[in-house]
């Protein structure tokens, strides 16, 4: 099979290709390429109607192997919908320059940060003046150098054990029919978060940026990546006016009228706000109906919350694995508006001190199917637990609706040595 390498020189990509060998060769060496994998028919929402095929029938000509930022978002800027795939070799950096690249000129920190202090400026009104403005114009200049845009018809797979994005924001908006495999992906780091006075009681940080966004999407199966904070982990970070410089946000959204897709044998590690499906209580306009998400054989490993909160979706959760962190934990599963979640025959490791019953989380009234699952080994009903630790927060049984569209389903007592062994990147069979 021929590739097509493709280099970027300024605004000018210039593509080279090598000679293709030739048929018989193929034939003697033929090896199946994960490239051309499509999601198998039954598996999860992705595989409702037309299915989820990504650029498995891609040309010789529309197949890019890339090894730098700059090489990987040219690829998907090449024009034409007909399938491509991208093969990303090693470690792409979207922010090898450093903060200081995206600086807009006269921003200064330490200003920004004497301005705002609480001491001077107050909890009661957001930010405003000339360093607030230039700090939202750092913050749209980063944006622009590391959001990389999937067009429809589109793999993006990672070659061999070590291929990754770090720094970077994969946005899957408004297309259909996108693969995304085997990829390590890096957290990227807000340079610019936004202080904001008036969240909560003393108030916050808040960042941009998730790692992948599924935004009004269709047909996308993101299989066997690893998501992490990576070299920043949260604990790393510096804290101004007595919280936390967040510098995360999402691993993982699915929003705004994203629908049928499938998550499977993925890391999702060492994170807070995880994973979100729907990302607001008013969208029902372009979420309800919408949102059909599966989530199987994951691990979310000592991530804080949103494993994952969902609204107005109709979410299968089956067959993932649960490590509880010791510390900080606030939930997994969070029930919110108009949601319908299926939640059956996983497996949660929780550390002495965290009781069962804080697994589920209720932020509005909606139904919510358990079955199955297990709790250090021992079945547990997840919805009494639930209830009879939190009768202040009720939930209701039974989501209103049955899985059909379900691959290989596991006894929930393999689920953690399964998914130890065969979830992330770098594990693809």
């Amino acid at each position: 099979m021929r590739h097509t390498r493709l280099w970027a020189v300024g605004a000018t990509a210039l593509v080279l290709s090598v000679t293709a060998p030739t048929a018989a060769a193929d034939a003697a060496h033929a090896v199946p390429d994960p490239a051309r994998r499509t999601l198998p028919a039954g598996d999860g929402w992705g595989s409702d109607g037309t299915g989820t095929s990504g650029g498995s029938a891609a040309d010789a000509s529309r197949v890019f192997t890339v090894t730098t930022w700059e090489e990987f978002r040219a690829a998907l800027a090449v024009e034409g919908t007909e399938p491509r795939i991208v093969k990303v070799v090693g470690t792409l950096n979207a922010t090898a320059a450093g903060c200081a690249a995206f600086e807009a000129p006269g921003y200064d920190f330490d200003r920004y940060l004497a301005d705002y202090d609480p001491a001077v400026w107050g909890y009661e009104k957001e930010v405003s003046g000339p360093q607030e403005d230039l700090r939202a114009a750092s913050a749209t200049a980063q944006g622009k150098a590391i959001k990389a845009y999937v067009p429809a018809n589109t793999t993006v797979i990672g070659v061999g054990g070590n291929a990754g994005i770090t720094g970077g924001s994969l946005q899957i908006q408004g297309v259909d029919n996108v693969i995304v495999r085997n990829l390590t992906v890096e957290s990227p780091l807000d340079c610019f978060p936004q202080w904001d006075p008036t969240d909560g009681a003393t108030g916050a940080w808040n960042s941009e940026y998730d790692s992948m966004v599924v935004y009004g999407s269709s047909h996308v199966w993101i299989d066997h990546n690893t998501f992490t904070d990576g070299a920043h982990p949260d604990s790393s970070l510096p804290s101004y006016f007595g919280e936390i410089y967040q510098q995360h946000d999402g691993e993982l959204d699915i929003v705004r009228g994203a629908d049928l897709v499938t998550a499977s044998w993925n890391v999702f590690a060492d994170h807070d706000k995880t994973l979100m499906i729907g990302n607001s209580d008013s969208a029902g306009a372009t979420d309800r109906g919408k949102l059909r998400v599966t989530l199987h054989h994951n691990l979310f490993r000592n991530v804080i919350e949103r494993a994952p909160r969902v609204r107005f979706g109709k979410v299968d959760a089956y067959n993932n694995h649960f490590v509880v962190p010791s510390s900080g934990y606030a939930y997994s599963l969070g029930i919110g508006q108009e949601s319908q979640l299926v939640a059956e025959k996983n497996a949660f490791t929780l550390p002495a001190g965290v009781p069962a019953g804080k697994i589920l989380k209720k932020w509005k009234d909606a139904p919510v199917t358990t079955a199955g699952n297990l709790v250090n080994g021992r079945s547990v009903d997840l919805l009494a637990v639930h209830n009879a630790e939190f009768p202040g927060e009720f939930l209701r049984d039974g989501a209103g609706w049955t899985p059909v569209l379900r691959g290989r389903v596991d006894v929930p007592q393999a689920v953690p040595g399964l998914v130890g062994h065969r979830a992330g990147a770098g594990r693809l069979r």
